[in-house]
């Protein structure tokens, strides 16, 4: 094809640059000047014919871009394709493009009474003594390689069957693959599944039944009940047991026997006045309890990147002193639901009532069923109407915290490398170090190694100690405590110097007790100075 003539492209260049004032064409004019080109004009044509071309090329490239993007985000392009997720009866049905949704009338969830009414649990298709046993069997290997299907002849929606069909046996297999690590490492010993029957712990209950490591015991099964939970959690979980073979081990409040016992001593809305001990006692402190109990030394959890940035690097393993093994960690939400529905897995019946992620009953609360899909969006209905201590927002019960909500399996230095205090002996302790600390707190986890060698140390000259500060609060920031870690030099006159740096280590702590009060004013100027944020663990 012979190029436009001259005259021609000038025409069609001037008519380009006029239609679109101010357009992408006037930037690159401009970049091109002041880089010490000439300066684009369409409207002139010169005797470098080709040099014109180059520019009007350039002009054409840009318009068609812009154009191209315009049409893509506003989704002109966009073909309304409908896609179902059913969950039971069809949690959601979302049609690209035209972004319409349809959900079902909800029923408000039953709170714990003295007689549940069974009515309630079945308005949803979960038969459970009908469905189908299931045993362990290689992933499948459908649609394994390109050369499975014939492309030519293939619609695209059988390619999307596949593709979804390859995702998640690969996921599959995956999730095994770690089941099977934890249980069969000889390294390991007890395999402790923390159950809260929501989507995805269906999906590693499951799993781990037809590995065949649920019914002999290979993998216990642990369940906190808080007092708080929805009646149908309770109930679903006594139906799990029986349609799996199994028996779950059951932890709630130490020192009560019944929530009639802990209401009568605590009171029917203790968690309205203090949110934090309510946790502690409900939540957490029975958590704790149960993986010692059961000698936990590998953790089974449901966590996933997808639910939100504080677990969006987690990996499948996390070792350490007790191994946490993440099976769905690179599944997202819909992928597990996508495995429930193939499987026919039984699964919470709440979540036929709008309910993505199901906690207490006291602060979950229904999500619209198109925002269950989105990042981080299960958990977008939990801890609702519920606030911290500092006024924000809370989204953690105490169980899991940051950066990856996870828990602790033991407290820090329990080997006597630092001599250990409770936090009320702080205000007699005269000629020491002290840090006060957290055992869930990340910032205390990282320091603990290097804060045990500095107690070791015999060129120290004080005393090393450690206090641990989250379960007395109110006390702990009564001594000047503002976050975890929070190192104090504590003189002979009872003088706490704070140590304000993040530097820690053996000579860093070592340079502070050299002169306590001169290093301190130094180290606390150089903070002021900086605008980074400070990265230690709010209270």
């Amino acid at each position: 094809t012979l190029p436009p003539a001259p005259n021609e492209v000038s025409s069609r260049a001037a008519t380009t640059y006029r239609q679109i004032p101010g357009s992408s064409t006037t930037i690159i004019s401009k970049a091109m000047m002041s880089m010490g080109k000439k300066k684009l004009s369409p409207l002139r044509y010169g005797s470098d014919t080709s040099s014109t071309m180059r520019r009007t090329s350039i002009l054409r490239l840009t318009l068609c871009t812009t154009v191209l993007v315009f049409v893509a985000v506003t989704g002109v392009l966009g073909v309304p394709v409908e896609e179902k997720t059913g969950l039971g009866k069809g949690v959601v049905s979302r049609t690209m493009g035209t972004n319409t949704v349809h959900s079902h009338a909800r029923t408000t969830p039953t709170r714990r009474t003295a007689s549940l009414d069974l009515a309630n649990l079945r308005p949803y298709r979960r038969d459970l003594q009908t469905q189908p046993a299931r045993t362990y069997k290689p992933a499948t290997t459908a649609f394994a390689t390109v050369s499975d299907v014939d492309l030519s002849t293939t619609s695209a929606e059988a390619m999307i069957a596949a593709s979804k069909a390859k995702r998640l046996a690969h996921l599959e297999e995956q999730a095994m693959e770690a089941i099977r690590f934890a249980v069969e490492n000889k390294d390991l010993k007890h395999v402790v599944f923390p159950c809260a029957l929501i989507a995805g712990d269906m999906v590693i209950l499951d799993l781990i039944d037809r590995l065949g490591y649920l019914k002999g015991g290979d993998v216990k099964v642990m369940f906190v009940d808080t007092f708080h939970l929805f009646d149908e959690t309770l109930q679903f979980m006594r139906e799990t047991e029986d349609r799996y073979g199994f028996k779950a081990h059951w932890f709630h409040a130490k020192g009560f026997a019944t929530k009639e016992e802990y209401e009568a001593k605590m009171g029917k809305d203790f968690w309205k006045k203090d949110i934090d001990e309510y946790d502690r006692i409900c939540k957490v402190e029975p958590f704790q309890r149960g993986l010692s109990e059961l000698e936990a030394d590998v953790m089974l959890n449901g966590r996933r990147r997808d639910h939100g940035f504080d677990r969006a690097f987690i990996d499948v393993y996390e070792p350490g002193k007790m191994m946490k093994v993440n099976p769905l960690a690179y599944w997202t939400f819909e992928d597990c639901w996508d495995y429930i529905k193939d499987k026919e897995i039984a699964y919470h019946p709440l979540h036929d009532q709008g309910y993505p992620s199901i906690g207490d009953a006291k602060d979950t609360v229904p999500v619209p069923k198109e925002k269950w899909f989105e990042y981080a969006g299960e958990r977008s209905g939990r801890f609702t109407g519920l606030k911290n201590k500092d006024g924000s927002v809370k989204t953690e019960c105490g169980i899991h915290v940051d950066p990856s909500k996870r828990t602790y399996d033991r407290d820090l230095w329990d080997k006597g490398e630092v001599k250990k205090i409770d936090i009320t002996e702080l205000e007699s302790v005269r000629n020491a170090i002290v840090t006060v600390y957290a055992p869930w707190c990340p910032f205390c986890k990282r320091m603990e190694e290097e804060y045990g060698k500095f107690g070791l140390d015999p060129s120290v000259p004080v005393p090393v100690m450690a206090a641990r500060g989250d379960e007395q609060r109110e006390l702990s920031m009564s001594l000047g405590v503002e976050s975890f870690p929070t190192t104090f030099y504590i003189d002979d006159e009872g003088k706490r110097i704070k140590y304000p740096s993040e530097k820690r280590t053996v000579a860093d702590w070592k340079a502070f007790l050299e002169n306590p009060v001169e290093v301190a004013a130094k180290l606390q100027a150089e903070l002021d100075a900086s605008t980074e944020t400070p990265k230690a663990s709010l209270i």
